[in-house]
C-alpha cells in the first residue's frame, strides 16, 4: 500500500489525528528528499496493567506502517523502575514480558502486520558502558531544574522525590540516539521531555529528531487515563461485568462536553479503531432504550455526537450502555487469546501478584494502670507484703500499717521513720521492701 502512496499522502497519514508535531521539516526531508522509510519509535514504561487508552497509539502505529515507516516499540523496563518504583525491581522482568504479550495481541486484533515492526527491551542496551557514559555526559549539560520540569507530567510527583525521577527524562532523550530513529512518538503529556531531547542531544553532537504527539484519552474519573491509576481506566483484560460496573460509575455530566472522559473515549478509541478496521469512516451506534423511541442513533463523526449530547438528545443513560457494548466487543479477541494461553496467564500472575492479605491484629483492651498486674501499675506481692510498680500515684499500704507512699517518694504514717522509698520511682522500687511481720506491728 505504501508504494502506491505519494510522499505527501504518506506525510498526511502519519500526521492524521495527532495533536501536535515538532520539527515537521525533518519528516519531510526523510520522505521527500532522502526518499527512504521514516524510522519511528514509540516507548512505554512497563508499570501498571495496560488499559484501553493504548488503542490510540496502536492505531497510529498502524498508520505509520501503512505509510511505509520502520517502527520500533520500546518496552522501557528500567524507566518503570525509575518512576517512583511503579514497577518494583523484582517484577520488572515479568511486567516487560506481560506488556509484550498484551501489545502484540492488541495489534493483531487491529489487523496490524506485526512482522513489520520490532519490539526492543530497554535494558538490552541501556546497561551498556557506552550508554552509561553518554548518560553521564548528558547529566553534565542538563540542569536539575530542566530535568525536573521535563518529567513533571510523566514522572510521578511526590513530596520528597528521589534522584531517579531526574534520570528518567535524560534516558528517554538518549533512547532516540541508541534506537537510531528519525522520530519519537508519544502522548502530548511527553511534550516537555521531547523539548528536552531537542535541546540537549545536539550538545552531545547527536542529531535532533522530530516528535509526534497523540491526544491523551481522558480518564473515567477525570484527568488522563493512567496505567498506574486503577480508578481512571478500563484494563484490556477486564471481564464484561467489570467493564459494565466501571462504565456505570464513570463521570459523565449531562450536556457537558468539555472534560468529558466518556465522549473522549468514543472520539479517540471507538471511532478511530472502527475506522482502521473498516478502512473508511468509523461508526458508533447508540441503541434506543425502547423500540418505540425510534431508530438507533448512528454517528460517523465526533462533532455530530457532541452536538447531540449538548442538546440532550444523547444522554448518559443512552451513551454509557452503547460504549459498554462496543468496548466489550473490542476487547473480546484479546481476552479469548489470554484464556487460551497458559503462558500468558502465568506471566500475568508473576507480573501482578495478588497483594498479601493483612492479618487483623487483636486489640488489647487497656484496663488502666490500677488493674492488678497491669503494665506500669502497682501490685502487692505475697506473702512478704512488698510493693512493685511505679509510684506516680499515691499508694495506700493498708490501715494496719498506717502507711501511705506519696508520688515524690516519701512515706506518711506510723512507720515512716523506718521506711525510705527514695526520691525517684526507680530508687523507690529498690528501697521499698515491707516485710509482713513489720506491717503487722
Amino acid at each position: 500500500m505504501a508504494d502506491a502512496m505519494s510522499a505527501q499522502e504518506k506525510i498526511a497519514l502519519i500526521k492524521e489525528n495527532l495533536q501536535e508535531v515538532l520539527k515537521e521539516d525533518i519528516i519531510e526531508d526523510v520522505i521527500v528528499k532522502q526518499n527512504r522509510p521514516l524510522k519511528i519509535y514509540w516507548g512505554t514504561a512497563t508499570t501498571g496493567r495496560p488499559h484501553c487508552g493504548y488503542f490510540v497509539p496502536m492505531v497510529k502505529l498502524a498508520h505509520f506502517l501503512r505509510a511505509g515507516c520502520s517502527v520500533k516499540i520500546l518496552l522501557a523496563d528500567i524507566h518503570g523502575f525509575l518512576d517512583n518504583l511503579k514497577a518494583p525491581i523484582e517484577l520488572v522482568k515479568y511486567r516487560a514480558e506481560y506488556y509484550k504479550l498484551v501489545i502484540t495481541s492488541v495489534l493483531k486484533s487491529l489487523n496490524v502486520p506485526i512482522d513489520r515492526l520490532s519490539i526492543v527491551l530497554g535494558s538490552s542496551y541501556q546497561l551498556s558502558a557506552e550508554y552509561t557514559m553518554d548518560l553521564f555526559r548528558l547529566s553534565s549539560v542538563v540542569t536539575e531544574h530542566d530535568s525536573k520540569k521535563a518529567g513533571a507530567e510523566v514522572v510521578k510527583q511526590v513530596a520528597n522525590p528521589t534522584l531517579s525521577g531526574l534520570i528518567y527524562p535524560l534516558m528517554q532523550a538518549l533512547d532516540e540516539q541508541y534506537l537510531d530513529v528519525d522520530v519519537q512518538f508519544g502522548g502530548v503529556d511527553q511534550r516537555k521531555i521531547f523539548a528536552l531531547a531537542c535541546e540537549s542531544l545536539p550538545k552531545l553532537n547527536y542529531k535532533e529528531r522530530a516528535h509526534l504527539m497523540n491526544p491523551m484519552v481522558p480518564g473515567l474519573s477525570g484527568g488522563k487515563m493512567s496505567a498506574s491509576d486503577p480508578d481512571s481506566k478500563i484494563d484490556l483484560l477486564d471481564p464484561a461485568e467489570v467493564v459494565e460496573k466501571k462504565m456505570k460509575k464513570a463521570h459523565c455530566v449531562p450536556k457537558e462536553v468539555e472534560g468529558n472522559g466518556i465522549l473522549g473515549f468514543v472520539e479517540f478509541v471507538l471511532l478511530t479503531v472502527d475506522s482502521l478496521k473498516n478502512g473508511g469512516k468509523g461508526k458508533f451506534v447508540v441503541e434506543r432504550r425502547k423500540p418505540e423511541d425510534g431508530e438507533p442513533l448512528v454517528y460517523e463523526d465526533i462533532a455530530t455526537l457532541k452536538a447531540d449530547y449538548q442538546a440532550d438528545r444523547l444522554t448518559p443513560q443512552l451513551l454509557k450502555p452503547a460504549i459498554t457494548k462496543a468496548l466489550i466487543q473490542l476487547l473480546k479477541p484479546m481476552q479469548e487469546e489470554f484464556r487460551a494461553s497458559p503462558e500468558w496467564q502465568d506471566i500475568a500472575a508473576k507480573a501482578y501478584p495478588a497483594p498479601e492479605a493483612k492479618k487483623k491484629e487483636k486489640k488489647v483492651k487497656d484496663r488502666g494502670t490500677r488493674f492488678p498486674g497491669a503494665k506500669g501499675g502497682v501490685e502487692a506481692k505475697q506473702p512478704d507484703g512488698h510493693i512493685e510498680g511505679n509510684l506516680n500515684d499515691p499508694v495506700n499500704l493498708g490501715t494496719g500499717a498506717g502507711l501511705e507512699a506519696k508520688s515524690d517518694g516519701h512515706i506518711e504514717g506510723n512507720l515512716k521513720d523506718r521506711i525510705n522509698l527514695g526520691t525517684g520511682a526507680e530508687e523507690a522500687m529498690k528501697s521499698l521492701d515491707i516485710r509482713s511481720e513489720t506491717a503487722c506491728v
